[in-house]
């Protein structure tokens, strides 16, 4: 992965608008593939560590913020369908010979798409007796050339890929809940962002019967917006809230992947110790989910 800091994204016209404005808000550098790296490649690489502790699974779940990381390129002249349907996930299932298995794949869910791949793979095996994990799979990279940080939001991305399981063993985290809410709308006011996130956990947590205001919890943002997420932190009012922007500065926003390496990072083998993730996709969506720690990771 090549690194660049804000000046080199700025001269190659990646940024919209200027360094300083990005660096006040606390970015400093992106990770972006080298012209001798795939997305492709990235992914095989880590969901074949993954695979290594569910080598059967039960099937999978993709999911990808920008379309274009979606499908492979392919060409147009191509008069046979199957072979202009060159979807992500196929490829990949195939590079590791595990193309016999069942997938699913969204990308309509934006960057709130850890929580979407999270309450499908729950989903798929709540409605099966089959005891196999389902692996969930998150693989995204700028167009080259294009622009990644919008005008109004200022957000600076880096291409990434994460890839976790989701089985009925009690190891890692424990869901016990997520909240989901979405708008076609183009342009959302942070206020109501605030708003929404916390009525969210709010809600979970009088579901759970969760004592906010006593309970030790972590709260996991994704590397965007952090005066925003202040906020909601602050509005808990809870003094015993981590509030978790993991490297925001050296990463830069890696999409849905944010929640993965924020959780797996700070795991800490402390048995019932409450997280909660929150997710937000452009649009807006918004999610939010409850895991119970485990102390096996």
């Amino acid at each position: 992965m090549k690194r660049r800091d804000l000046e080199q994204l700025e001269a190659e016209n990646l940024l919209v608008g200027q360094a300083k404005d990005f660096a006040a808000i606390g970015y400093r550098y992106s990770f972006g593939l080298d012209t001798s790296e795939t997305l492709l490649g990235l992914t095989c690489g880590s969901l074949s560590k993954v695979l290594r502790s569910a080598v059967e699974p039960a099937g999978f779940v993709f999911q990808h913020c920008t379309a274009e990381a979606a499908v492979l390129s392919y060409d147009p002249g191509e008069t046979n369908i199957a072979l202009r349907n060159r979807y992500f996930a196929a490829e990949v299932m195939r590079q590791l010979q595990v193309d016999h298995l069942p997938y699913f794949c969204s990308f309509a869910s934006g960057c709130s798409g850890f929580t979407s791949v999270l309450a499908t793979a729950s989903g798929a095996l709540s409605a099966s007796t089959n005891e196999r994990p389902m692996v969930c799979v998150i693989a995204d990279r700028s167009p080259p050339g294009v622009p990644f940080s919008m005008s109004e939001e200022r957000i600076v991305g880096s291409d990434h890929t994460s890839a976790f399981l989701v089985g009925r063993e009690p190891i890692g985290y424990q869901l016990l809940g997520l909240g989901y809410y979405s708008t076609t709308r183009t342009r959302v006011p942070f206020l109501e962002v605030v708003k929404r996130t916390l009525q969210m956990i709010q809600e979970l947590a009088a579901t759970l019967e969760l004592d906010m205001s006593t309970s030790e919890l972590t709260v996991h943002y994704p590397n965007i917006f952090p005066e925003t997420w202040k906020m909601v932190t602050r509005y808990l009012r809870n003094p015993q809230v981590e509030h978790v922007l993991d490297e925001m500065a050296e990463r830069a926003h890696c999409g849905s992947s944010d929640s993965v390496i924020s959780l797996a990072k700070y795991h800490q083998g402390r048995e019932g110790r409450i997280h909660i993730a929150v997710n937000y996709g452009v649009g807006l969506h918004l999610a939010v989910c409850v895991l119970k720690e485990k102390a096996s990771n």
